[in-house]
């Protein structure tokens, strides 16, 4: 009775032991898949962090090479038909009026330009306001005829997110301006309760052959729509023109 007593208590501890070895085991896994899921959060955030603000140097950039062409082309010009004007008035004075309302719109033009020249003032605009800017911007150089549309009531996906949405469509505008040879370019943003819609369509040339995605500006957009998860596609069709769809959930 005591041998058979012996054998129980040993068996016992045995599974006793197997027991404790299989839960320090799970608990040791657990511990290293959790680490690991950690590091990799971690690894994501500091990844999103660098594209996010890489995009927003390249925004600022955009800008103020955008603030110079107009500084150069419109403003210039404004000024130089300003000066020719007050020039006028000693022939006929009647110029003068024309010369203040060209001055006049100079000096507007030159305000709205010293608010986008602030970083602050680009980081706090919706997209809507953005996208709403850069339409009137084309229209204003005479680049290209662009028209957009606000569909449904807007809402924010976060600023972090509108920005990287922001950069992909100027980076669309500015290969349809550059590339296409488009002469009108048509956006609307649709929103509905728990999602955004984008399009953006011109009339270009289009691709002549199968879009390559591996090309470092389609690549750029393709890979920062997957940073925020939106699905994102560029279709184009010889001489009918070039489409950008983009879609947040």
């Amino acid at each position: 009775m005591d041998q058979r007593e012996e054998i129980v208590a040993l068996i016992s501890v045995v599974i006793l032991l197997v027991l404790v070895a299989i839960i320090i085991t799970l608990i040791t896994v657990f511990v290293r898949r959790k680490n690991k899921f950690l590091l990799e959060q971690q690894i994501t955030k500091e990844a999103y962090e660098r594209e996010l603000s890489e995009i927003q140097i390249e925004i600022r950039e955009e800008t103020l090479r955008n603030i110079s062409w107009e500084l150069h082309d419109n403003i210039g010009q404004l000024m130089t038909l300003a000066k020719i004007q007050v020039q006028l008035t000693k022939e006929k004075p009647e110029t003068i009026d024309e010369a203040s309302k060209t001055i006049g719109k100079a000096i507007s033009e030159i305000r709205m330009l010293s608010k986008l020249i602030n970083p602050e003032a680009i980081k706090n605009l919706s997209l809507p306001e953005a996208v709403r800017l850069e339409m009137e911007r084309f229209n204003r150089m005479d680049f290209i005829k662009a028209t957009y549309h606000i569909i449904g009531s807007s809402f924010s996906i976060g600023s972090d997110k509108e920005i990287i949405v922001f950069r992909i469509l100027q980076e669309f505008f500015s290969n349809t301006i550059k590339h296409s040879k488009a002469t009108t370019l048509d956006v609307s943003l649709t929103y509905t309760e728990n999602e955004l819609l984008i399009n953006a369509q011109d009339n270009g040339i289009g691709f002549q052959d199968e879009i390559d995605y591996s090309g470092i500006g389609i690549k750029n957009m393709t890979n920062r729509a997957k940073v925020i998860g939106a699905d994102f596609k560029i279709s184009s069709m010889p001489n009918e023109g070039t489409a950008l769809r983009l879609l947040y959930t």
